[in-house]
């Protein structure tokens, strides 16, 4: 375990903040100052995001970053350049599925950058139904499309041209899922019936792991799946391990998870309301302490804390760019993270 924990990320999701071997200086900007969004970042049917639900740039890349957006009711990502602001660009086509000729979302829950290439994750997961409108049995068919939309990882280039290369799909990842014994019997349950989902993903090391935010497992446990990033996308052994990560506050109060925090590395099952914070890996052990709160950086309570961004490391620690679920554009806001 020790090697893959020994990062910071936000739980309910998982992200490498400090997976990339450095972070590039920007122009610095005061704790929790938003950030104003040129463009249009794109949600569904073409209006303005309120689903953002990750970003990826690409490493050691100087400031303004080309990065990778996504909005988990679309079938496309978008690129943003970020410099003290965020600017819209082009969207990035992903998957092009319909069930009884309407698109089916992808669910896009994660996005990587690694050696040139962008990966965006899907949930792996039954499709989101708060008002329980799918029925076994009865819509089956409907919810099979449905999964096997979300249960993809999609890998494209982006040329010098700033062109994409024909994106390449992949499944495997959900082979790698049902293989594994623990995950196996909540694969394809109702989310709320404590059913697989993904998070967030990164890549370390020629590995690319995956966070659930569901199933919680024994002991109150969140899931990180881990596999070889070459074999996904070969017919190689996939080599997929397992890690369970455990949770706790200081004085044995559970840090469990927190629900309203994704992106990143790790996901997390849910827990009793809690506030959000920031937490990392302390060491190479399982354990999680907490950072810094954020959830007093927005007014608003409904907006929840989707997607992180790693900007620059200064003497005062480490600044992270936020994107609200919720929010119109996701709202950016930076945050200051004292030094693991």
């Amino acid at each position: 375990m020790r090697g893959y924990l020994a990062i910071v990320f936000f739980t309910v999701s998982l992200l490498a903040v400090l997976i990339s071997p450095a972070i590039v200086p920007a122009a610095r900007a005061q704790d929790d100052d938003s950030w104003p969004v040129k463009g249009k970042l794109v949600g569904k049917d073409g209006d303005k995001s309120e689903n953002v639900s990750g970003i990826a740039c690409r490493i050691g890349q100087v400031f303004p970053r080309t990065c990778v957006v996504i909005d988990d009711e679309r079938q496309e990502a978008q690129f943003v350049t970020i410099e003290d602001e965020l600017r819209a660009g082009e969207s990035i086509p992903l998957i092009t599925d319909r069930f009884a000729d309407k698109p089916i979302e992808f669910d896009g829950e994660g996005v990587a950058f690694a050696d040139g290439l962008s990966y965006v994750t899907g949930s792996h997961g039954h499709p989101r139904d708060r008002k329980r409108k799918l029925k076994a049995g009865r819509d089956d068919a409907e919810i099979n499309a449905k999964i096997a939309a979300s249960s993809r990882i999609i890998r494209f280039r982006v040329g010098r041209d700033g062109a994409v290369d024909a994106a390449t799909p992949t499944a495997r990842l959900r082979e790698a899922i049902s293989a594994e014994p623990i995950l196996r019997r909540y694969l394809d349950r109702r989310l709320e019936n404590n059913g697989v989902t993904i998070e967030g993903i990164a890549i370390r090391e020629g590995r690319l792991l995956a966070g659930f935010r569901g199933p919680t497992l024994d002991d109150g446990c969140a899931a990180i799946l881990s596999v070889s990033l070459a074999a996904l996308f070969s017919n190689g052994d996939l080599d997929a391990k397992l890690y369970q990560l455990r949770y706790g506050w200081a004085m044995d109060k559970a840090c469990a998870i927190l629900r309203s925090i994704k992106t990143g590395y790790l996901s997390s099952p849910d827990p009793p309301p809690m506030d959000p914070a920031h937490m990392r890996c302390i060491g190479g052990s399982s354990i999680v302490r907490q950072l810094k709160e954020i959830s007093s950086i927005i007014s608003d309570v409904e907006y929840k804390p989707e997607a992180i961004l790693p900007l620059d490391q200064g003497a005062s620690g480490i600044r992270l760019l936020v994107l609200f679920d919720g929010a119109k554009e996701g709202k950016p806001v930076v945050v200051d993270i004292p030094e693991p």
